[in-house]
């Protein structure tokens, strides 16, 4: 269906703008081309912030602020683009109106991607993010981390390696379509493969191995979260699409959580896609950032100061 079709729905015409870039990949198309086609697709920024490059540590970052952030409270976010593509360019937009949504200055970094960057590189630079915006004077539970796909990925990887080394967590976790299985075990594989536009197994597949290298460990907890222990974590909000084919990364991922003790609130979205809070164009998206926003609110707002863990 295309964008001019009559009836192309707000999700259809969200596919069609994915797909008219992928339409211009072929096995030449470099990896450096791919990127600069998805930031020029989904660049820009559409709500009232300020945005100013910084440096994190040896990091390119960004802090996207509205008028009204509260001083000494952050989200620190990580975008996602499958460990390929993506950018603090690309998903501008998106965390732009998560920090207004939820009146919270955010604070974005473009970790090093694959395959010139292999795990556990993009793992060190969110490790390194999170200990640079605790060394300008930022409490943990002053924090909350959130990201989409990989960069849900990266929020729950990083949380499971600052709890193994006894660190402080944040105060809470959003994630959006989270990338959690590297194997792809899920049923959603396969019972969601016909619903998904985009995304099918073997697409993830070849993602993971670009990421982890041939010989990589695909059960690893730091590189597929859903194999890790979350006692301790902080609370998490999942939101996952009804017709995506990673929908059981966040399913999955809800009930070991809960089995853990984690306070866990998911939401499963009815005829959704992939990371579609990316979309203003569909309506849902922005009830979604709604919801999100309303969570860290809540959690930044009621931190007293004690550490998870």
């Amino acid at each position: 269906m295309t964008a001019a079709s009559h009836h192309a729905t707000p999700v259809d015409l969200a596919v069609e703008r994915m797909r008219a870039v992928y339409r211009g990949w072929n096995r030449q198309t470099s990896v450096e081309q791919m990127r600069r086609d998805w930031d020029a697709a989904f660049g820009g920024c559409s709500v009232p912030v300020s945005c100013q490059k910084t440096l994190v540590g040896s990091l390119d970052g960004e802090w996207i602020v509205p008028s009204d952030a509260a001083p000494r409270k952050a989200i620190l976010y990580f975008h996602g683009g499958g460990f390929r593509i993506g950018s603090i360019e690309s998903h501008r937009d998106l965390i732009a109106r998560l920090a207004l949504a939820s009146g919270c200055r955010a604070l974005a970094i473009d970790y090093r991607l694959a395959p010139e960057h292999r795990f556990p590189a993009a793992l060190q630079d969110a490790i390194a993010a999170w200990d640079w915006l605790v060394g300008q004077g930022y409490d943990p539970c002053n924090i909350a981390l959130a990201g989409d796909s990989a960069g849900g990925n990266l929020v729950l990887a990083a949380m499971l390696d600052l709890g193994r080394r006894d660190r402080e967590l944040p105060a809470a976790a959003a994630l959006m379509s989270p990338w959690t299985d590297m194997a792809a075990t899920g049923a959603s594989y396969q019972n969601r493969s016909k619903a998904d536009p985009i995304h099918q197994r073997s697409m993830i597949l070849a993602l993971a191995q670009d990421y982890l290298g041939e010989h990589g460990d695909s059960r690893n907890p730091l590189a597929s979260p859903l194999y890790g222990d979350f006692t301790g974590f902080p609370p998490l909000l999942i939101q996952v699409g009804d017709c995506e084919t990673v929908r059981d990364d966040s399913t999955m991922l809800a009930e070991k959580a809960r089995a853990a003790g984690v306070a866990v609130e998911l939401q499963v979205w009815d005829e959704m896609i992939h990371v579609f809070q990316m979309f203003p164009e569909i309506p849902q998206a922005q009830q979604a950032i709604d919801s999100i926003a309303a969570f860290l609110r809540r959690h930044l707002a009621n931190a007293q100061g004690e550490a998870h863990r």
